[in-house]
C-alpha cells in the first residue's frame, strides 16, 4: 500500500446508502429491527435490572442509535476529529455496559465499532481503533487464544471486504454517471447542430425576404414622399411606414430565434436592460443570477417584448418598470406601467398578433402562469415559469 492508500478517505458515493426499492428497505428494517429487539431482551429480560435500570439502558441504547447514525453522518462528509469522537464514545459506552452486565450489547458495540472503522474511515486511523476495539472484545469474551484470533480476524477481513465493496460501488456510480453526462453532451451537440442547421435555413429563406421587404418599403417611402401632398399620398405612405416598421420588428425577432436556436442568446437580464433602453423604464434583478433552460429564457423574452409593446400601444409615454426574479426553482417576470394619456402614436395600428392569450398559452405550455390585468396605478402583467 502507498501513502495515499493510508490517508485517503473513501469516496464520498461510497460512503453513501445505495438506493433500494422500497420492498427490500422495508425487509431490511424488519430485519434489523428483530435483531435489535433480540439484543436488548437478551440483555434486560432475565431480571437482573430493576425497572429503572432498564429504563436507562434502553435511553443509553437509543443515544448510541443517534451517535451512530451521526457517525455514519460525519464520515460520510469526510469529518475526522468528530468521526473518532464518537467512535471513542461509543467504546466507553460498551465499557460501560459491560461493567453494568450487559455484556451482550458491549460486545456488539465493539465488533460493529471495529467493522465500521475499517468500512469507513482512513487506514491510518481506522487500524489503531480496530485494534484497542478487538483487544476490548477479545478481554470481555475470554475465549481460547485460537477462537479469538480467528474471530477478530474474521471481524478485520469482513470489514475491509466492506471497504473494498463499498468503493467498487462508488466507482460504479462515479462512471455510470460520468457515462450518462456523456451521454447527455453527445445528445445536447447533436441537438445543437440540427437547431444549427434549422438556423440557417431560416436565415437563407425568411431573413433574407424580410431584409429585401426593408430595402423596398424604404425605397417605396422615399417615393413616396417626393410626391405632392394629398390625402391619398398620405395614407399610402402611413401605411408603408407602418409595413416598415412590422418588417423591422420582424427581422429583429427573426434574429432573436435564430440566436436561440444557435444556443447564443445574451443574458436575460442584459436583454431587458436593451429592450428597454429608449423607454422610461427601470430594470431591477433579484436572487441569484443562473443560466435558465432554453424554453424559459425565450418565454421571459417574448412576453417582456409583448407587455411592453402593449404599453406602447396603449399608454404611450407611461413610466414602466420591470422586475426580474430569480427563485430556488422558478423564475418570475413583472411588467408594471403607471398609466400614460398621451395619443397613442405609430404603434398603436400595428401589432404582432401575440397579445395576452398567446403568452398565457405559452407559459402554461411550460408548466407555468401569467397573470395581466390593471392595478392601482396602471397595468400589470406577471409570469411565472420554472426554471
Amino acid at each position: 500500500m502507498n501513502r495515499d492508500t493510508w490517508t485517503s478517505w473513501p469516496s464520498r458515493e461510497a460512503l453513501t446508502r445505495a438506493p433500494h426499492s422500497r420492498s427490500r428497505a422495508a425487509i431490511a428494517r424488519l430485519v434489523w429491527g428483530a435483531v435489535f429487539v433480540g439484543l436488548l431482551w437478551n440483555a434486560f429480560a432475565d431480571g437482573r435490572f430493576a425497572l429503572w435500570q432498564v429504563a436507562v439502558g434502553l435511553a443509553v441504547t437509543a443515544g448510541c442509535v443517534a451517535a451512530a447514525r451521526a457517525f455514519f453522518r460525519t464520515t460520510r462528509e469526510h469529518r475526522l476529529w468528530p468521526s473518532l469522537g464518537l467512535l471513542v464514545l461509543l467504546t466507553l459506552v460498551a465499557a460501560g455496559a459491560l461493567e453494568a452486565g450487559a455484556g451482550a450489547l458491549a460486545i456488539v458495540l465493539w465488533c460493529g465499532c471495529a467493522v465500521v472503522t475499517l468500512e469507513r474511515l482512513p487506514l491510518f486511523a481506522a487500524v489503531p481503533l480496530t485494534a484497542v476495539t478487538l483487544v476490548a472484545y477479545a478481554v470481555a469474551k475470554g475465549d481460547g487464544w485460537l477462537t479469538t484470533v480467528i474471530t477478530t480476524g474474521s471481524l478485520c477481513l469482513g470489514g475491509y471486504v466492506l471497504r473494498l465493496d463499498a468503493e467498487a460501488r462508488g466507482s460504479s456510480q462515479r462512471l455510470l454517471a460520468q457515462e450518462r453526462a456523456a451521454r447527455e453532451a453527445e445528445a445536447g451537440a447533436a441537438a445543437l447542430a440540427e437547431r444549427s442547421r434549422i438556423a440557417r435555413e431560416i436565415h437563407d429563406v425568411l431573413a433574407h425576404s424580410l431584409s429585401a421587404q426593408l430595402v423596398h418599403l424604404e425605397a417605396a417611402r422615399l417615393l413616396i414622399e417626393r410626391e405632392p401632398s394629398t390625402e391619398f399620398r398620405d395614407q399610402v405612405l402611413e401605411r408603408v411606414v407602418a409595413a416598415r416598421s412590422m418588417a423591422r420588428e420582424g427581422l429583429a425577432e427573426t434574429r432573436q430565434a435564430l440566436s436561440a436556436l444557435r444556443g447564443e442568446m445574451t443574458p436575460v437580464e442584459d436583454f431587458l436592460r436593451q429592450l428597454v433602453a429608449d423607454e422610461r423604464a427601470d430594470v431591477s434583478v433579484v436572487g441569484e443570477r443562473r443560466e435558465l433552460t432554453a424554453e424559459a429564457s425565450q418565454t421571459v423574452r417574448r412576453v417582456a417584448q409583448e407587455a411592453l409593446t402593449n404599453t406602447r400601444k396603449h399608454a404611450p409615454g407611461a413610466a414602466v418598470s420591470v422586475r426580474l426574479e430569480y427563485q430556488p426553482d422558478l423564475v418570475a417576470l413583472q411588467v408594471r406601467d403607471c398609466g400614460g394619456h398621451r395619443p397613442a402614436g405609430e404603434l398603436a395600428v400595428s401589432g404582432s398578433g401575440y397579445g395576452l392569450v398567446g403568452m398565457r398559452e405559452r407559459a402554461e405550455l411550460l408548466g407555468g402562469t401569467l397573470e395581466a390585468g390593471p392595478d392601482e396605478e396602471g397595468f400589470v402583467v406577471r409570469l411565472r415559469v420554472p426554471a
